[in-house]
């Protein structure tokens, strides 16, 4: 199988639970037919050999890889702009971020770009964060510094390895790195407001921020960790755990109350809101990929999960429990990242974008309408 490890930091496994209470709460699912309620539309390419992240914003999709960021219409598929930073060094796009009229591209080097479109629909870079007036303002007090390593130090702005993913939420956004930390940055004038050092104790792998405010961070140290913000700084709420192993990928219900986690053990746990002292309990376990969890995403009802398998499986909620109903196949390698369009809450139709190491962009389209009258036929017959 394909070295995927150096995408996704991992610490030793760590068992939390018995082998035996983790796989009775695993949801069982019979194999699928796929073909009865998805399609495959499309291929994209790029230049590039592999693809990290896509995203979606404003009848666009946007493809990141190696110091490039690819995007083309969702009209007609076909190329709009290619852009990236001048400094080769800047390694791989690892997350893409949109607040208003900004870009935010997260990079292997530690930095976050910003980006802008022109009146040609070209993309133009505007600033790296931190800002060279941030980093000035605080360069000469001794105080600001952190030591990172033996025999090195860096400002508390700065992060100190990959950064890993981003989040926007009522303007702020929050980036986390592999440095075990994740900052807060005031979008209107690009400083960073805080740094929550040593947030864990492994590389900090995703992040999401919910509509009350709520973060949530997931790590290789195999936790999700809840943070608040109480006044200008950020506490820790509760800790989440579940997971034997790395915690690679998070979403999380537009109104907050489920959330998703996939990770190295193969598992995608359901958290559900719950008025205790963990904040959040797990209330289903989906068992079904063959490999490691790389990604999800959560759009109008339904849970797409991508994973080192080379698969996509798509998932909904039935008053028996969530079941997989379809698996996409045919990247060649793990699936890296998928995101999903609609055209508003209650369509019944998804354009479903797969990105994968083998370079390669697959373009299907899901209907939620024939996807839930199979289930009810799957189900009967079974009677």
């Amino acid at each position: 199988m394909e070295d995927f490890q150096s995408w996704i930091p991992t610490s030793e496994s760590k068992s939390t639970l018995s082998e035996e209470t983790i796989f009775s709460s695993l949801e069982s699912n019979a194999t699928p037919k796929p073909s009865v309620f998805h399609c495959y539309i499309a291929s994209l390419r790029t230049l590039a050999s592999q693809i990290s992240y896509l995203a979606v914003h404003e009848n666009s999709l946007y493809a990141a890889s190696v110091n490039e960021i690819s995007v083309f219409s969702l009209t007609n598929y076909q190329l709009i702009d290619t852009f990236s930073c001048s400094d080769s060094r800047s390694g791989l796009v690892k997350f893409i971020a949109f607040s208003d009229s900004k870009i935010f591209t997260a990079h292997q080097d530690c930095k976050i770009r910003v980006w802008q479109v022109t009146s040609s629909k070209k993309h133009r870079l505007i600033s790296t964060l931190p800002t060279f007036k941030d980093r000035l303002s605080r360069c000469m007090l001794p105080k600001n510094y952190v030591q990172v390593r033996r025999h090195k130090q860096k400002l508390w702005i700065e992060h100190s390895d990959a950064v890993s993913c981003l989040a926007v939420n009522n303007g702020l956004m929050y980036s986390a790195s592999w440095d075990k930390s994740f900052k807060i940055w005031k979008i209107s004038d690009m400083n960073c407001l805080e740094s929550m050092k040593n947030a864990h104790s492994d590389a900090v792998n995703a992040i999401v921020v919910s509509v009350n405010g709520l973060i949530y961070t997931a790590s290789a140290d195999g936790h999700i960790k809840v943070w608040e913000r109480v006044e200008k700084t950020h506490k820790l709420l509760s800790i989440l755990d579940k997971h034997s192993s790395s915690v690679n990928a998070l979403a999380l219900k537009k109104d907050g109350s489920v959330l998703f986690s996939g990770g190295g053990d193969q598992i995608i746990c359901v958290w559900e809101r719950e008025d205790s002292a963990n904040y959040m309990v797990v209330k289903r376990s989906l068992a079904g990929h063959r490999g490691v969890i790389l990604c999800l995403n959560y759009v109008n009802s339904t849970l797409l999960s991508g994973s080192s398998d080379k698969t996509v499986r798509i998932w909904q909620k039935f008053k028996e429990g969530y079941r997989c109903l379809g698996i996409l196949e045919g990247h060649c390698k793990p699936v890296k990242s998928i995101v999903a369009a609609s055209d508003g809450d209650l369509d019944e139709n998804l354009s479903v974008f797969s990105g994968s190491l083998d370079g390669e962009i697959k373009v299907w389209n899901i209907s939620s309408s024939t996807v839930f009258t199979e289930s009810l036929i799957t189900s009967s017959d079974r009677d």
